[in-house]
Parts: C-alpha cells; sequence; structure tokens
C-alpha cells in the first residue's frame, strides 16, 4: 500500500444516551438490561460509521461497551469481590504528585465532583456493593479495592457482545481493518491478593484468563490491542515509595513475561501494543524517559507499537529511533495527535512528525495514531466529542499530505 494508514487508540466518548443509563444505574435507578445493550450497539454503530466517513482505515469500537479500560476486566472474571478497604487516593503515590500538591488537590476535586461509582464496579453487575453495602449516592471512598479472593477464570459473554457489535457495524462501512482493545496484565492496578501464594502467581493467573479473552478476538478476525499505561507510570510511583530503577525493571520484566505468556499462539502481526505515560491532563514532569523503557516495550510479542510521541512531555523522543533500530517485520504507530490538549494539530505538524519517522523506521513500517484514548472511561472525556473528531480529521489529512512526500 502506497501510503500510511490511519488509526487511533481506541477508547472514544460516549454518547449522551449511554452515560444517562450508566447514570441511572449509579444512582439506583432500575435500568432494562435489553435497552442497554441496544444502546451499546447503536453506539457501536454510530461510532464506526463516523470513524469511516472520517478517513480513518483502522477503526475500533470505542469502547462503547466497557466503562473502564482497566476495570471492565473485574466484570468478565471470576475470583475477585470489591472489598470497602478504603484509599483517599485517586491515583498511586507519585513524584509528580509530591512535587505539584495543590495541582493534584484542585485535580482530585475535580474528579470526585465527576467520579461515578459505577466506573469502577461496572454496570453488568448491577453495582455490586461492598460488604459495608454502601448506597447508591451515599458518601463513599474514592477507591474501593478489588481483591482476587479465588481462582481466577474468564467468563467470554460481554466479549461475545462486543465482537458481534462490532461485526455488525463493519458490515456498514468499508474500511482496512478493526481491533479491539484489551487491558495488559501490568495496567491491572487496583487490585489486591488474598489468594494466590505470591503477587508473580496472580499475575500469571491472570494471564492465563486473558489468554481467552485475546484468543477470542483475533479468532473473530480482529486485531488485539494490549493497552498498557500502568507499565511507565509505574517507574514513578516504585521511585516514590524509595524504589531504584533496578527494582522497576524487576517489577515491570514479570509483567512483560505474564504478556507474553498471554499472547502464546497469536501471531504477533495482529497484535498491538500501546504504551503511555497515563492520560489525566497533569503536568508529567517525571514521566520516565522513553530511551530507559524501550527495551522492555520491544520485548512484547507484537506487530506494531503505538507510543505516545505527540505531547509536548514526549515530542522530543522521535529522536530515540536514531539509535534504537525497530525490529525487522514491526511497525511504529506514534501518537501525532494528542488527548492532551484542546488544540487540533494542523496536518503540516502531523505530515512532519511522520514523515521525520519514516525517514528513520521506513515507510512502510509506519501508521499514523493517536497519543492515548480520548475517553478512557465512560465519564471521562479527554476533550470534547467535536473536538475528538476535528484532531481525527486532521489525522487524515495530515497522513496524506506525508503519503505525497514518502510516495512522490
Amino acid at each position: 500500500m502506497n501510503r500510511i494508514l490511519t488509526t487511533h487508540v481506541g477508547s472514544l466518548v460516549r454518547p449522551k444516551e449511554i452515560t444517562d443509563m450508566l447514570t441511572a444505574m449509579d444512582q439506583g435507578e432500575p435500568v432494562d438490561d435489553a435497552a442497554y445493550n441496544a444502546c451499546i450497539r447503536k453506539a457501536v454503530l454510530d461510532v464506526v460509521r463516523k470513524q469511516a466517513e472520517t478517513g480513518i482505515d483502522i477503526v475500533s469500537d470505542g469502547e462503547m461497551g466497557k466503562i473502564n479500560w482497566i476495570s471492565y476486566l473485574f466484570e468478565r472474571m471470576t475470583g475477585f469481590e470489591l472489598l470497602a478497604r478504603y484509599d483517599e487516593n485517586l491515583l498511586p503515590p507519585s513524584r509528580d504528585r509530591n512535587h505539584f500538591p495543590e495541582f493534584y488537590a484542585d485535580h482530585d476535586a475535580e474528579v470526585a465532583r465527576r467520579y461515578s461509582r459505577i466506573m469502577y464496579t461496572g454496570a453488568h453487575g448491577r453495582l455490586q456493593r461492598s460488604k459495608e453495602n454502601i448506597p447508591p449516592g451515599g458518601k463513599q471512598t474514592l477507591r474501593e479495592s478489588w481483591v482476587c479472593t479465588g481462582p481466577v477464570t474468564y467468563d467470554d459473554t460481554l466479549l461475545k457482545n462486543d465482537i458481534e457489535n462490532l461485526k455488525a457495524a463493519l458490515r456498514e462501512v468499508d474500511v482496512t481493518g478493526a481491533f479491539l482493545p484489551v487491558v495488559a496484565p501490568a495496567s491491572i492496578i487496583w487490585l489486591e491478593n488474598d489468594y494466590y501464594p505470591s503477587e508473580e502467581e496472580l499475575v500469571f493467573a491472570i494471564a492465563d484468563a486473558q489468554r481467552h479473552e485475546y484468543r477470542e478476538i483475533v479468532g473473530a478476525g480482529f486485531n488485539l490491542q494490549v493497552d498498557d499505561a500502568v507499565l511507565a507510570h509505574e517507574y514513578d510511583t516504585i521511585l516514590s515509595r524509595g524504589g531504584t530503577p533496578a527494582d522497576y525493571r524487576r517489577w515491570a520484566q514479570v509483567r512483560i513475561d505474564a504478556l507474553n505468556h498471554a499472547l502464546q499462539g497469536i501471531p504477533e502481526d495482529r497484535v498491538r501494543y500501546h504504551v503511555c505515560w497515563g492520560s489525566w491532563h497533569g503536568p508529567h514532569m517525571f514521566d520516565v524517559p522513553l530511551a530507559e523503557i524501550i527495551d522492555l516495550v520491544l520485548q512484547v510479542n507484537a506487530g506494531s507499537y503505538a507510543i505516545e510521541q505527540a505531547n509536548v512531555r514526549h515530542e522530543h523522543e522521535w529522536h530515540l529511533w536514531e539509535t534504537v533500530k525497530l525490529p525487522d517485520g514491526k511497525k511504529l504507530i506514534p501518537g501525532v495527535v494528542t488527548h492532551a490538549t484542546n488544540t487540533v494539530e494542523h496536518p503540516d505538524l502531523i505530515a512532519e512528525r511522520l514523515t521525520r519517522l519514516a525517514n528513520l523506521v521506513g515507510r512502510d513500517n509506519l501508521l499514523a495514531g493517536t497519543d492515548c484514548g480520548f475517553a478512557q472511561s465512560a465519564f471521562i472525556q479527554r476533550v470534547h466529542p467535536s473536538i475528538q473528531w476535528a484532531k481525527l480529521e486532521k489525522l487524515v489529512e495530515g497522513a496524506a499530505l506525508a503519503s505525497k512526500k514518502l510516495w512522490k
């Protein structure tokens, strides 16, 4: 193909119809299952059609059927209970939070104002209550804890809904391909272990269960995108607790090994591995440099690596590819538009970002992508929907400009 294909990271802003239903559930109001599922199906049809109209080549379902990019898994796995182990922190400790306490006090208060408990507990379980039975709308901790209390297995009922909804939507459009996002073992956080003998055994038990999820998606004909924001963010968390880079690498290596364990038997060219540093709009001053973790990233048995490279904290890291070789047969999906600002990128800038990378990794090894998702949860949107679509439109225009330069 003589052009750069376009895609994105996966999550897109949910329509009001979905958030209205979830809000009703959160407030303890009855919501009909059939009506909720029909709302999700329509949302997937609409969002896939909109991606195709915008010119996106490789589309997703927008994660319309998931409340949250991490906690969706707790709706689909057995062995977990939601217990009221109180923790007032929205995010793990970090040097970023320690350095900017005033900012994070305001940030956390705003998130708490908009926070819905259903974001963490999930819709299909109809708001599993903790053992303290916190009432709907009552005062509650921001982070109750999911605890592993039994053997971990995977229930694919909701996954089958995702697959069928996306298949139905794809029958209505003409696109190059489609993918479904899933969470990586390293990013399953806010999880305590009361069952397995060690943390490592819990991680691999989760990976065993996720293998079923991963294979179902690929077997349905879609590409698999594994999202892993926590892999990079945990570096700051571990160092903020007095750990060392060596401590971090030991923590990370276990989870990279677990991910590869889950990916066994899946062709690498069907796998995309997405790495970012967390999507929240904060300073990110203590993000680990990509150069310190790129060897870990490239260990993942994936055919493509989607890496945040469009925002002001990480754009300069395109220079890394001057000295680091992209493995043969692999592709790079750099973020060339970002979720981190409402400013819509100029197509010329997008083309510049793509062409300079193409000159390093090869034009045939490059796709145009986004830094992160535009809505990691149903109740979180990083930009207004109109800006989300404007950014994707300019992504398509910028990729076309870069393609003209690269395929003269």
